[in-house]
């Protein structure tokens, strides 16, 4: 495997290690979907009027975009 960041290296490993077959690179692209369809669908959108809401949807959000860098990453594979 060439460069990933311990990051993505956990995701594409946990993929290796199920009992499917090797099918080469592209499997790097249907993780990359999967983690993008995760993000997507879990984007949250605070109540702005609720401070404590806001700062949680901050920190929700960043492990959202750290996904889709994960996802970018493996695409690039």
């Amino acid at each position: 495997m060439t460069n990933l960041s311990p990051a993505a290296q956990a995701v594409a490993s946990a993929y290796d290690d199920t009992p499917e077959k090797e099918t080469g690179n592209h499997r790097y692209l249907w993780l990359a979907a999967a983690l993008r369809a995760v993000a997507e669908r879990n984007e949250y959108k605070p109540n702005m009027s609720d401070e404590m809401e806001v700062m949680f949807s901050e920190g929700w959000n960043s492990h959202r975009k750290e996904l889709l860098a994960i996802a970018d990453e493996l695409e690039g594979q």
